[in-house]
């Protein structure tokens, strides 16, 4: 008898699992977060939840900044946590780790805030190379192995914040390897799924003309703000305009591409 009530409880346990996949295809993408350096997922609080509140599953990916391989396979592990479809949203480094990630078959869509996104024999420190060094990087120091952003760092970082924040995002900071900017990422979605692109006009992170840059290499649909490197902390209402104009769109694209009920 006990064994027929397990059978049944995960029998009812698979359709209704079933049922959720089919009703989130109709409805709403999960949308899947990843940060970059200096930061960690609580930096998308701000999107999350309104995103929530509108019935959109979120999760931010909690990676080690280890090595790029690493991070990619832990977005791609976390995305098993939501429904799909997916949409990735990807900040500064964060970026590309969602070029990685995002060939993956779940992913409909990229949304990339002041952020690298590399091609597939370029590694994140590539173009960053070819334009001016930003103000940021006078403002570190690498200490037992990692790279630290100083107190003073966070004007250049997200210096359109209040002072309090500014200290929040100091105290929450995530620090990277030394050499996690200088491999490839084994992917370019960005070539295969349609991206949207923040541009921050007053970055001193990101150069805002490599972001453009990277903007027009992919095609993507961009949005100029202006904003320090972190608009999703100072201008989260403007993000999110462009969260929800990819998440609508992506969606429309799969509506569009799936077969008829029935055949």
């Amino acid at each position: 008898m006990h064994d027929r009530k397990c059978g049944l409880y995960v029998k009812r346990r698979q359709n209704i699992d079933k049922e959720k996949k089919m009703t989130s295809m109709q409805s709403k993408p999960s949308i899947v977060f990843c940060h970059g350096l200096w930061a960690d997922g609580s930096c998308f609080g701000k999107l999350i939840v309104p995103l929530q509140a509108e019935g959109y599953e979120c999760i931010a990916a909690q990676y080690g900044l280890n090595t790029t391989a690493e991070d990619v396979a832990l977005v791609k592990a976390t995305m098993g946590r939501v429904s799909g479809p997916v949409i990735l949203v990807g900040h500064s480094y964060g970026g590309t780790v969602i070029t990685g990630a995002g060939t993956d078959d779940r992913v409909i869509g990229l949304v990339y805030i002041c952020a690298l996104a590399p091609d597939a024999d370029e590694t994140s420190q590539t173009q960053q190379s070819k334009f001016p060094t930003t103000d940021v990087f006078s403002h570190i120091e690498v200490v037992d192995g990692r790279i630290w952003l100083r107190p003073e760092g966070t004007k250049y970082f997200c210096g359109d914040l209040s002072e309090q924040e500014q200290k929040l995002v100091w105290a929450t900071q995530g620090v990277p390897k030394p050499d996690l900017f200088e491999a490839k990422v084994g992917g370019t979605a960005w070539k295969s799924k349609p991206s949207w692109y923040i541009v921050g006009k007053k970055d001193h992170t990101v150069h805002p003309d490599l972001e453009r840059f990277f903007a027009k290499r992919m095609g993507a649909t961009t949005y100029e703000l202006d904003s320090s490197h972190v608009p999703m902390l100072s201008q989260p209402d403007r993000v999110l305009d462009a969260i929800r104009a990819a998440a609508n769109a992506a969606q429309a694209n799969v509506r569009k591409a799936a077969p008829a009920s029935g055949r």
